[in-house]
């Protein structure tokens, strides 16, 4: 039945999904028995008319969404044209030879210039095999060679379209690419010289690199504003702004308004001509009489203008760059004229001092975002795992890395073990469970000392440790090791590295310095919150489920194998005679035989059985899927294991027994108090015969009372 089934799945998929083909085969199988050259009837229309719609829903959906259709699309449209085409050509002219032949080397241009390789050729081959069908048959050509030439030109024609054309887009759109990364690369270094960037930062960080772009274009538009401005006011020649690059040893120039094509727009020594006198004294230098043999750094050919004034832009004494002014008439500059030039440098200051505020206060508000969307996750967490999932989720939003850790340390052994670990190779994922004693490694020297480390965040190399010696971690280049603390207790460490260079410089440390320590605080209080749970449903002496949580669990257990329809058994063990073991040897013995009988009923259970201590030195299992049968069997081991079980105490060792009562769902009871309370009938069953024994609660025939009911199990030896 399964195959038959999976046939079915296989054959409806095939017809959903390539329905257009099989009625494109049809088409065409109509074209190629003649269907297309007789005359117009109901028919037709309808099939031309079905064409027509098939053929417009497919182009729709290529044209309204390239990247989501698919191969399948372009084939069913190139498929469908061709049919079309021969059905006309064969419509009008009587054969394929006629006027109207030529369409058919049009839908193969088409096909081949704007479809998938492999769609365009699957429609090469379709013509050719329709054109074959029909020539050769409703037509009656005997010609082979002739077609054989034709088809030798149609292919051709589809391998040329092909090639030439695609090879021509790629070269467009390689010419692209590189004027936009030229422009980009521009734009990074303009970026970097009006320091819109952190120190340390990069330009192509995400949301920065459109900041920074962004505070580019508006710094250039408010200077290009005030150089136009200068140069109609002052009848200048050009009015430009030369900046200095970070190492002071170049100028470029960063806006410009001119009436010249011959400007240079490379970089020139900063010492270069007039200007160095500029970069040297820090003075305003004034030139007229200037002749074409005076050199003008930014011009190509010889100097085209008269008289000269070049103004420094400076910045709390700092010298950024060069405003310069220049005429082609020969009267010099008036001072009115510098000042004003002078007002205008302070303009272009201003404006990029105004960005690289505006740019400051955006990346600490997106900054802000950040930490308080990692707040908002850490906040929610409750585990330590989501804790620490979420941790290292908000420091992937905040700085790019490729490979990431997270160490607990616990003070009372002094170990190190990794809890969480990212990476682009299973040689990270693989570290998660690894514990690692204190040694000389980062991991270990952070806990230490409570200070993040490497100090520039980069990778030594090999001879450096981060884990241990036998734990290797990546040798990225970059490398940050954070140390998780509250209230000067080091919790462990958040390791981060990258394989490119500086990639945790000083515009994304501090934040993640302050992601470390939420991360602390909601790890803090995830243990917590785990504590609290353990405290509340788990009892201190053994270990096991306490009163509280045994009653919730086996009110779940209860509901399950009611809906499933499942078995389900309840055992109850005492500790025969245990109030003589307290007043003979004290309660400290006590204690040691419960955590003995404890110890024996977690060995005993399985995996999906529930043990409990309900209460002094009674206990209880629920046990999933067992029938009566099984449930005895596992109550006459834990009696028997108890047993040959010596318990060694400072008063010399000494061994106890136990008794037993079961019961099963649903023959017993179907909810927790009715089924607890015949396994507990069926204990004081056991207790009655003499301890030291398992007895399966069953039910009694009109039983009068719960003592009769007994009485008679007694009686039965149950």
């Amino acid at each position: 039945m399964e195959p038959l089934v999976r046939a079915s799945l296989v054959l409806r998929t095939m017809v959903r999904r390539g329905h257009v083909l099989f009625e494109a085969c049809a088409l065409s199988a109509y074209v190629a028995c003649g269907g297309a050259a007789r005359s117009f009837g109901p028919a037709q229309w309808l099939l031309a008319a079905a064409w027509a719609a098939i053929l417009t829903s497919r182009a729709w959906r290529k044209l309204r969404d390239p990247g989501e259709a698919g191969l399948l699309v372009d084939l069913e449209v190139c498929v469908l044209l061709v049919v079309g085409v021969v059905a006309a050509t064969l419509r009008l002219d009587g054969n394929l030879v006629g006027p109207l032949s030529p369409a058919l080397y049009v839908v193969v241009a088409l096909v081949a210039a704007f479809t998938r390789p492999v769609a365009g050729m699957v429609a090469v081959a379709w013509l050719l095999g329709l054109e074959a069908a029909v020539r050769f048959g409703p037509v009656g050509e005997t010609d082979a060679a002739s077609f054989a030439v034709h088809a030798a030109f149609v292919a051709a024609l589809a391998a040329l379209n092909l090639v030439l054309l695609r090879a021509e887009v790629a070269r467009v759109r390689a010419t692209a690419r590189v004027r936009i990364e030229a422009q980009l690369v521009r734009l990074k270094e303009d970026a970097r010289s009006y320091r819109l960037l952190g120190a340390g930062g990069r330009a192509d960080d995400g949301g920065g690199d459109r900041l920074a772009r962004a505070s580019v274009e508006e710094i250039h538009q408010s200077v290009h504003y005030a150089l136009e401005l200068l140069r109609r006011s002052l009848d200048l020649h050009t009015a430009v702004l030369l900046w200095l690059n970070d190492a002071g040893t170049h100028l470029r120039i960063s806006e410009l308004s001119t009436a010249s094509d011959a400007v240079s727009d490379a970089p020139f020594p900063a010492g270069d001509g007039v200007l160095g006198a500029v970069l040297s004294q820090r003075t305003t230098v004034t030139l007229h009489g200037l002749g074409p043999s005076f050199k003008v750094p930014y011009y190509l050919s010889g100097c085209p203008v008269r008289a000269l004034t070049a103004i420094p832009v400076l910045e709390a004494d700092a010298l950024r760059g060069v405003l310069v002014m220049d005429r082609v008439k020969d009267p010099p500059f008036s001072p009115h004229e510098v000042e004003v030039g002078a007002q205008a440098a302070r303009f272009c200051q201003r404006a990029i001092q105004n960005e690289r505020v505006f740019v400051q206060l955006e990346r600490a508000k997106v900054e802000q975002g950040k930490l308080y969307r990692a707040a908002q996750a850490l906040g929610a967490a409750l585990t330590e795992a989501d804790v620490v999932a979420a941790g290292v989720a908000a420091a992937r939003e905040i700085a790019s890395f490729d490979a990431a850790a997270v160490t607990v340390f616990d003070e009372e052994t002094r170990s190190h073990e990794v809890v969480a670990a990212q990476g682009d190779n299973d040689t990270v994922a693989k570290l998660v469970g690894i514990r690692f004693g204190s040694n000389t490694g980062l991991a270990s020297m952070v806990v230490q000392n409570r200070y993040p480390l490497p100090y520039r965040g980069e990778h030594e190399g090999p001879q450096k440790v981060v884990l241990s010696k036998r734990v290797p971690w990546p040798p990225h280049p970059s490398l940050l090791v954070l140390p998780l603390i509250i209230h000067d207790r080091a919790l462990g460490t958040l390791i981060l590295s990258a394989k490119r260079r500086r990639a945790f410089g000083d515009a994304v440390r501090p934040t993640l310095e302050v992601l470390a320590s939420h991360l602390a605080v909601s790890l803090s209080n995830a243990r917590m919150v785990q504590k609290l749970e353990t405290m509340a449903t788990t009892d201190g002496l053994t270990s096991l489920l306490n009163r509280r949580a045994m009653l919730e669990s086996g009110v779940q257990k209860i509901a399950a194998a009611a809906r499933f329809n499942r078995r389900l058994a309840l055992l109850v063990v005492d500790i025969d005679h245990f109030k003589r073991v307290n007043d003979t040897y004290g309660h400290d013995t006590g204690d040691i035989v419960i955590r003995g009988l404890a110890d024996i009923l977690k060995r005993q259970k399985r995996t999906t059985d529930v043990v409990a201590r309900f209460g002094g030195e009674e206990f209880v299992l629920l046990c999933e899927q067992t029938d009566e049968k099984g449930a005895m069997l596992l109550g006459e081991r834990i009696r028997d294991d108890l047993a040959k079980t010596a318990f060694r105490t400072e008063h010399g060792s000494i061994s106890v027994t136990c008794s037993l009562g079961m019961a099963t769902f649903p023959e017993a009871g179907q909810d927790w108090d009715v089924l607890f309370r015949a396994a507990d009938e069926a204990l004081y069953v056991s207790k009655r015969s003499g301890r030291n024994r398992c007895t399966a609660w069953h039910a009694q025939r009109k039983a009068p009372s719960k003592t009769v009911a007994l009485d008679r199990a007694v009686a039965n030896g149950k």
